[in-house]
C-alpha cells in the first residue's frame, strides 16, 4: 500500500510511525517538514501538492502532521487517513513549545474541522496516547473525529514509539 506519513513539530521524516508502516511492508512517502520555517497555509500548500501529485491509499499523520491530514481529509475524500495523537488546535500546543511563527493561520484552518458531516466518520481514525505529556485535549478530538473512530492507549505517551503503532496500523491499515 502506498501511503503519506505526516510527521510532527519538531520530529523527523523517519518516526515512529514511518518505521512501523516500513516494517510492515507499505511504500511510505514521508517529506520532511520544517514547520518554524513558513506560516500554515504554505505548509499545508506543500503537503496537499505531494498528496495530489502522487496516488496514495492513505495519510498518516502524527502531532502537527496530524493536523494537517485532518485538514486534508476535509478537502480530499476517498483516502482513509490514521491519526497519532494528533494536535487539532496547534494554535494551543505550539506556543507551550516554544514555537515564535504566527499561529493565526493554525486558527484559520481550523475552523473547518468544527463543521464535519457525519459521512467524514469513518475515514479518520486516530491512535491517542492516554497519558500524553503534550497534548491535554484528546477528549475534543474525539469529539471532531467521533469516539469509535478511536483507540486509546492507556500508558502511551506523546512519543509514537510509546504506542505500538506496528500493533494497530497492522488492524487498521488493510
Amino acid at each position: 500500500m502506498k501511503i503519506m506519513n505526516i510527521h510532527g513539530y519538531k520530529g523527523s521524516a523517519e518516526n515512529s510511525a514511518f518505521n512501523a508502516l516500513k516494517n510492515l511492508g507499505h511504500e511510505v512517502v514521508s517529506p520532511c517538514i520544517d514547520y518554524d520555517s513558513g506560516n500554515a497555509y504554505k505548509i499545508y500548500e506543500k503537503i496537499r501538492k505531494i498528496f495530489v501529485d502522487s496516488n496514495f491509499d492513505c495519510v498518516v499523520g502524527t502531532s502537527l502532521g496530524g493536523f494537517f491530514a485532518l485538514y486534508l481529509a476535509t478537502n480530499f475524500y476517498g483516502v482513509k487517513y490514521f491519526l497519532v495523537n494528533p494536535c487539532v488546535m496547534p494554535f494551543l500546543t505550539l506556543p507551550r513549545l516554544e514555537f515564535e511563527e504566527n499561529i493565526t493561520e493554525y486558527i484559520d484552518l481550523f475552523h473547518k474541522f468544527c463543521n464535519l458531516e457525519k459521512s467524514f466518520y469513518g475515514t479518520v481514525s486516530a491512535v491517542i496516547g492516554g497519558d500524553d505529556e503534550i497534548i491535554d485535549y484528546h477528549d475534543f478530538t474525539q469529539k471532531i473525529i467521533g469516539k469509535d473512530n478511536c483507540i486509546i492507549v492507556p500508558d502511551g505517551k506523546h512519543s509514537g514509539a510509546t504506542l505500538n503503532l506496528e500493533y494497530y496500523f497492522e488492524r487498521l491499515i488493510k
